[in-house]
Order: structure tokens, then C-alpha cells, then sequence
């Protein structure tokens, strides 16, 4: 792991095309391990894959500022500025993908293809936000996220099929601290509905939805399909809201056909 000019902690292999990768809330870039061993360079494709800790999370800080994604998406583009890179292929998971809407809308010419993977580009709903403000200010007063685990964040994150992965989940969500948290909560209360973003975007784009993610409807990645037509949806079945881990293989393998759209211009 590196610490770059931009305080954005990151993990990095292989060589190609560069690949960035955004992880879910409340969790690090750990949860990425797979995608680190398995993207780069195995199917001819290479990729140069990077997986940042968004702003408060693993080994980044979280700073003074007040809550914004525009905050992490600036964070973002002074990584690629730091690692000499001009444009990726980015790809966020739930928080991940609602980080690289912000990236899209404040720096459009970084990208050259977007995954969105259990998320959606819609803004939250009132009865949302009113949770997020819940949870923020439950774990700020109490100075502990033992209100994530209490509440079975991770075991409502995952698939039936994917249980065996709640004390590996649950291990990221305890690293994660009470002040970046009630952030993080705040900073995606506080985002815009970014169809916009998503139809004006002019790069490839993919869409994965898992089966049964309790946390993202399945209308939500249609919306996103309306926006963009010419998105390639992939559902994969008996997987929750963590695709990446629930089924890497499979999630790998939409990475990789993104690539190689993007490969092809």
C-alpha cells in the first residue's frame, strides 16, 4: 500500500489500462483482494488496477471538510494525477458507485468507461436520508459503530447464498471509525440525482444488480438502463448487495467485457 500527495490510500498491481476501483460503505478497499489477484493481465486484457480507500476509510484520513461526494471525486482525480494516469475505468460499488457519479459530473474527461455496481444514480428518497441522519448522529454520540454491527449492517448486505462472508464484512465495518461513517452517511444524503450525469456520460457503461440485494431495488438499475440505453445490465442471481465478493468470478467478468469495449473505442 502507498500514500500518495492527494492522503488517498490505495492498493495497486499489474500494468494495462488503468482500472479504478470505488468500495461500499461502510467498508475499505480490502474488499477488493479478489479483483486485485484475479483483473490484472489474466485474459490477454491487462489492467492496472487500483483500489483507493475513499476519504476516512482504511488508510485514508478523513479531513475537516464538511460532507460531500464532489470532496471524494476531487480525491479521486488527484490520484490519477499522482499515478500519471489521464483516464480509467472506473468502477463503484453502492457508495463506491454513487463516488464515481460525483467523479463523472465534476470530472468527465478522467473516465473512459463506468461499472455501477448495486447502486443507483437516483438521489435518496426523504425516509432515506431521515435513516442516514439516524445513523450518523447514533454513532457520533456514542463514539462507537457498534450500532452497524447491532443492526446486522453486513449480514443485510449479503445474498442467502452468502452468509459465510458476514465475519469477513463485518471485520471492514468494525475497522471503520464513528466520525468517517456519520461523514460518509451525511456525504450521500446530501448527493443529487445524477441521470444526467449517467445519460451525458460519453464513455461505455455497465450496470450489475444482484438478484437479491435487500438495499437496491432492481427498478433502480432499470432507471439507470433508461438513462442509458446502450448500458450492458448484468443480474446475477442469489447475490445481495456485495457482487464483488458474493460472486467475483462473475463480477470479474463484466470488468472484463467493459474492457474490452473500451479497448475497442
Amino acid at each position: 500500500m502507498t500514500q500518495l500527495p492527494s492522503a488517498v490510500s490505495v492498493r495497486e498491481s499489474g500494468t494495462g489500462t488503468p482500472l479504478l476501483l470505488l468500495h461500499a460503505f461502510p467498508l475499505n478497499a480490502s474488499m477488493w483482494s479478489s479483483q486485485l489477484d484475479a483483473l490484472p493481465g489474466l485474459t490477454g486484457d491487462e489492467a492496472r488496477v487500483l483500489a483507493p480507500d475513499q476519504r476516512g476509510f482504511g488508510g485514508t484520513g478523513l479531513g475537516d471538510d464538511e460532507p460531500s461526494l464532489d470532496l471524494v471525486a476531487d480525491d479521486l482525480a488527484l490520484l490519477l494525477d499522482a499515478a500519471g494516469i489521464e483516464r480509467a475505468v472506473v468502477a463503484g460499488l453502492s457508495m463506491g458507485g454513487y463516488a464515481a457519479l460525483a467523479l463523472a459530473r465534476r470530472h468527465p474527461d478522467r473516465l473512459a468507461g463506468l461499472l455501477l455496481a448495486n447502486t443507483r444514480a437516483t438521489a435518496d428518497t426523504d425516509a432515506v436520508r431521515a435513516n442516514r441522519e439516524r445513523m450518523a448522529a447514533a454513532v457520533t454520540a456514542r463514539d462507537s459503530v457498534r450500532l452497524l454491527l447491532d443492526e446486522r449492517v453486513a449480514a443485510g448486505q449479503l445474498g442467502p447464498d452468502s452468509q459465510h462472508l458476514v465475519e469477513r464484512v463485518e471485520a471492514m465495518v468494525a475497522a471503520a471509525s464513528p466520525a468517517s461513517v456519520a461523514w460518509a452517511q451525511r456525504a450521500m444524503a446530501a448527493r443529487p440525482d445524477s441521470l444526467d450525469v449517467l445519460a451525458g456520460l460519453p464513455v461505455p457503461v455497465a450496470v450489475v444488480a444482484g438478484a437479491e440485494d435487500a438495499l437496491v431495488a432492481p427498478e433502480e438499475a432499470e432507471a439507470m438502463l433508461r438513462a442509458r440505453p446502450d448500458a450492458e445490465l448484468t443480474v446475477l442471481p442469489r447475490v445481495g448487495h456485495l457482487s464483488a465478493l458474493e460472486a467475483p468470478e462473475a463480477f470479474d467478468a463484466v470488468v472484463r467485457a467493459l474492457l474490452a469495449r473500451v479497448a475497442a473505442g
